[in-house]
């Protein structure tokens, strides 16, 4: 790694650990601020406006990079980040609050996207897998210090703080990419693909907000869900008819074409569903079922952001050994066998066990997540990277939707009538959670499937800078 990529790397890692703790550093935070503004009934929503923006604005922001290149994508999405953090440590009541986290989730949307889309242009395709392991770590720090952080700031400050501390950290990675990046745009007439974007974010939008207000804040019988579903297929119908008309559309269909491409997102979906279930439903496990203090749940969780960066590390060398699809195979393989090791566990397990089995969860989202997001920026050109690496994370973030829905739908079937969680035996919430668990190895047989749809041969971009 040179002096030029060193500096690149340093404000990504910025960024990235920006987008990520702010993930985990307001949960802390929570009952300060809901003692400070009330609105104890919209909490979901200070977590599902960020998640709603974000998801919806990583592809259109993906597509601008192509268009205008990614330093100037990366500045205006640290700036709008920024702004809606400021804003947010100003709110003086919920409603203010969540409006405002759902200006910072659109920064954010530009932030992870572009943060792969640099890391391919800037990288080597046997170093992609290094710079992205180093990146992939800071998720795991920040899923560690995110708590801890918000803690410090709640018990020594105020909880507007949490919000405020992003200001010189973005600042210093604005200024890092800003005068480092080099990237040469051939100057000529853009195109915006406006009824796209417009038609994907009512469409997207739509179909989001149904799936994170279904079964809660909306009852799945509701006409108001049937209107929203109908509204996300006529938008995202209309967003592909303009997509296969336009000249310069925003998500360019022809990428489906890409085996490569195809697989690595198809596989990402599965693995989204999978991650959201063993970090939101585990937990529940250990303090509900094993009975055990709100610490071991963070405790048992731990060893899979260990897990995870140390096979992402070993990912570089293991690709220039293998190739990149033994790794995938290998990686969806251990998270398959691991929540094959999940259907076995019962009320009397003990907890140490569920630590080594999120280890090697761990280590096979590592060594697969990695290498999915080093196909993704391999099989295309410059011109269409920003749009890969987006579709990318679009999909992870659907994933993560559409597993939290499904997977909650089905703990709700047996602990609905105890009036959810809190309330419900033990034996109950656990015949729930094994088959929760159940669903996830399912999930995981079909992503190690998937994965075998991989070409033997390497990217087509691979090579290329």
């Amino acid at each position: 790694m040179d002096t030029y990529q060193k500096k690149i790397i340093v404000a990504l890692l910025i960024a990235t650990f920006l987008a990520a703790v702010e993930v985990t550093v307001i949960s802390t935070a929570m009952p300060s601020i809901t003692s400070d503004l009330g609105g104890m009934d919209k909490i979901s929503w200070v977590f599902a406006a960020y998640l709603l923006t974000y998801a919806v604005m990583t592809p259109i922001f993906g597509k601008l990079a192509d268009l205008f290149g990614r330093k100037r994508v990366f500045i205006g999405g640290v700036s709008v980040f920024l702004l809606g953090s400021v804003l947010c440590g100003f709110s003086q009541s919920m409603e203010q609050l969540i409006f405002f986290r759902a200006i910072q989730g659109i920064g954010a949307g530009a932030l992870t996207p572009m943060t792969f889309t640099i890391v391919g242009d800037v990288f080597q395709y046997e170093q992609r897998a290094k710079a992205q392991a180093i990146i992939g770590s800071i998720w795991g720090v920040a899923g560690i210090f995110g708590p801890l952080v918000g803690g410090f700031f709640v018990d020594f400050l105020t909880w507007h703080w949490i919000f405020f501390i992003n200001v010189p950290f973005g600042l210093v990675a604005m200024h890092l990419v800003g005068r480092h990046l080099q990237e040469q745009i051939e100057k000529k007439k853009r195109r915006i693909d406006y009824k796209g974007a417009l038609t994907f974010i009512i469409g997207t939008g739509a179909l989001l907000y149904a799936l994170l207000s279904g079964g809660t804040d909306i009852a799945w019988t509701d006409p108001l869900m049937y209107s929203l579903f109908l509204i996300a297929g006529l938008f995202l119908v209309l967003f592909v008819r303009i997509q296969i008309r336009t000249a310069e559309p925003m998500v360019p269909l022809h990428l489906l074409k890409n085996q490569h491409l195809l697989t690595a997102n198809l596989a990402s979906l599965m693995l989204g569903m999978i991650l959201i279930g063993l970090t939101a439903y585990l937990p529940l496990w250990v303090q509900g079922v094993l009975g055990l203090a709100a610490i071991f749940s963070g405790l048992t969780l731990i060893p899979m952001s260990l897990g995870w960066p140390i096979a992402a590390f070993m990912s570089s060398r293991l690709l220039k050994q293998f190739g990149a699809k033994p790794v995938c195979i290998g990686g969806t393989g251990l998270i398959m066998l691991s929540t094959l090791a999940m259907t076995f566990v019962t009320a009397a397990t003990p907890n140490w066990l569920l630590v080594i089995i999120m280890f090697f969860v761990g280590a096979g989202f590592g060594l697969a997540m990695t290498m999915f997001t080093v196909i993704v920026q391999s099989s295309v050109d410059w011109t269409n990277r920003g749009a890969a690496s987006s579709s990318n994370a679009f999909l992870r973030t659907l994933g993560q939707t559409l597993g939290i829905t499904i997977l909650g739908a089905t703990l709700n079937q047996y602990i609905g009538g105890y009036g959810g969680e809190a309330s419900a035996p033990a034996d109950v919430l656990a015949s729930g959670l094994s088959t929760v668990f159940l669903l996830l190895f399912i999930i995981a047989t079909v992503a190690f499937l998937i994965t075998f749809r991989l070409p033997s041969e390497e990217p087509e971009h691979a090579r290329s800078s």
